[in-house]
């Protein structure tokens, strides 16, 4: 649109009101995803307390990222973005009949790619484990290897639940995918510890068995609670070899770049599990307990918003309205900075208590605590430039410009090897390097994509996002110092606390530092806190 265009400024306005990011909706997703990270985030906790945080836990996690990886780079990373996209779009200029047979093609491809690759991942399992974990020996390497191999179909089951949850996002049904990963949560700690339970009442080494079990479990219950609601919207699967298809192609190619582009978090948490690997005992799991707790606020906040906006970008995108999409992609990501700095600040305080409170229990002590905090206190320095990224990247798949984010995670997973050897080997920093490695390729990785999508658009509202983040940084100085006072007051001793007097303390710190930074944001006149807060009354008064 060209820059003097008056007429198409206004026609864009009306377009914009027109459509809108849908903040209830957002609402809904954030809502069902805390749900799904507060489960995931007990499953942790139960299964730190029983096994620790050693030799047992680091074979569990490296053996169940290996699966996850692979669902995070073709099923809810590549896949799920570019079946949303192309679907919308299907919709759209074809209509709704001509989108349902495209999901049966993409369905079957689905299932015959992926088989293929659980029997690989199966017989390969005993290479996977050594090229990405080089520091497991022993003992501890076969373990791995057993354990991988049982978890490997999790690829496909949870590959096809992505695709499910695909088609109901694009069908603007986002509540049920959203909790369908709840299930999942609650299928593998149920299962994990009855089959664990069974295996080994003591839960040694035999009793992890049964929560790799448990996790095919969870996936199978990930996958089978969202198909009555797609059953409501009248899809019926039949099987469909004919792949030569524009759509088909379309989604092939989105996913190319997408692999890369979608999933350079996941690619460079692999590279740190590498350089984990070589440092003993712990630090893998470490990793894992601090990543999770970061991945709390940006499950919540960036994942909602980035679910929410995909389909309607996408929308604007085919149909042309250059106004309201730059409108909305802006105040998508605003409204992200707004809830992840003050959860930042909040991690970085109080990273010790918190983990203290959710981990310290059974086999996991102040010790594992002290070493997970400071992972976590250096994730949370990336956690506002993982939420941007959510909404941002799939902004460029909305426009078809798919390369550019595969052209930059390319870099951002080169200067994460770089960075990760000069942190952790040659200054010695351990897993907290490590850690602050992905906080920087993160924040690093945004700042690129934000200026080339502004160039691309000419502008992205840059003003009002400058002056956001100056009220949002001053709202937030507000909320360090409470935190930081209450923590010296409260929790100075929290390694040898009692667990509910802590917990006391901690939940009064976090909800006097909250209120003070929505007080003083609100105060500060930062429209996007009205707007949550009209959201909110709506909502009550829909109750009422």
């Amino acid at each position: 649109m060209p820059p003097g265009d008056k007429s198409a400024v206004s026609a864009d306005g009306a377009e914009a009101r027109a459509e809108k990011l849908n903040t209830r909706a957002a609402g809904v997703v954030a809502l069902a995803v805390l749900c799904s990270r507060v489960l995931g985030l007990a499953r942790e906790q139960i299964f730190a307390a029983l096994f620790g945080g050693g030799r047992i836990m680091d074979a569990f996690t490296i053996a169940f990222r290996i699966p996850n990886l692979l669902r995070d780079l073709f099923a809810e990373g590549a896949l799920s973005t570019a079946f949303v996209t192309t679907f919308s779009k299907t919709v759209a200029t074809e209509g709704e009949a001509a989108a349902w047979r495209l999901a049966n093609k993409v369905a079957t491809l689905t299932a015959v790619t992926l088989s293929a690759i659980t029997v690989l991942g199966i017989l390969f399992a005993p290479w996977l484990v050594a090229m990405l974990a080089p520091g497991f020996e022993g003992e501890k390497a076969a373990l791995t290897v057993t354990l991988t191999r049982v978890m490997y179909p999790f690829i496909l089951l949870v590959s096809l639940a992505a695709l499910v949850m695909g088609m109901l996002n694009a069908r603007n049904v986002f509540g049920v995918p959203a909790m369908a990963s709840s299930f999942f949560n609650l299928g593998s700690i149920v299962a994990g510890v009855v089959l664990g339970y069974w295996l080994d009442p003591h839960f040694g080494t035999r009793a992890i068995l049964g929560l790799a079990v448990g996790t095919l479990v969870g996936g199978t219950l990930q996958l089978t609670v969202q198909l009555p609601a797609l059953r409501r919207l009248g899809y019926r699967y039949h099987p469909d070899l004919r792949w030569r298809d524009p759509g088909v192609k379309a989604i092939l190619g989105l996913m190319g770049p997408s692999v890369i582009a979608a999933s350079t978090t996941q690619v460079n948490v692999l590279i740190n599990s590498v350089f984990a690997s070589e440092l003993g005992d712990g630090p893998t799991f470490w990793l894992t307990v601090a990543f999770r707790l970061m991945q709390l606020p940006l499950g919540i906040f960036g994942v909602a918003l980035g679910t929410v906006a995909l389909p309607m970008l996408s929308r604007m995108a085919a149909t042309g309205q250059h106004g309201a999409f730059r409108s909305e992609l802006a105040r998508g990501m605003r409204l992200a900075f707004l809830m992840t700095i003050p959860a930042s600040v909040g991690l970085i305080v109080l990273a010790e208590p918190i983990i203290s409170v959710l981990y310290q229990h059974g086999r996991f002590g102040a010790h594992e605590t002290a070493e997970s905090a400071g992972a976590l206190r250096f994730y949370a320095l990336g956690l506002c430039g993982y939420a941007a990224l959510k909404v941002l990247v799939n902004a460029f798949y909305a426009i078809d410009r798919r390369k550019t984010p595969m052209v930059v995670s390319f870099i951002a997973v080169g200067v994460n090897l770089a960075l990760n050897w000069i942190f952790t080997v040659h200054l010695g920093w351990g897993h907290r390097g490590l850690a602050l490695s992905t906080a920087c390729v993160a924040t690093s990785n945004f700042l690129i994509l934000y200026l080339l999508m502004r160039a691309h658009l000419g502008r992205l509202e840059s003003r009002a996002m400058a002056v956001l983040l100056a009220r949002v940084a001053l709202a937030s100085l507000v909320l360090l110092a409470i935190a930081w006072g209450g923590g010296q007051l409260l929790l100075a001793d929290w390694a040898v606390q009692h667990f509910w007097p802590k917990l006391a303390s901690l939940t009064l710190v976090i909800a006097c530092a909250a209120v003070a930074f929505f007080l003083c944001a609100s105060a500060l006149g930062i429209s996007e806190v009205q707007e949550l807060r009209q959201a909110v009354r709506r909502r009550l008064r829909r109750e009422r």
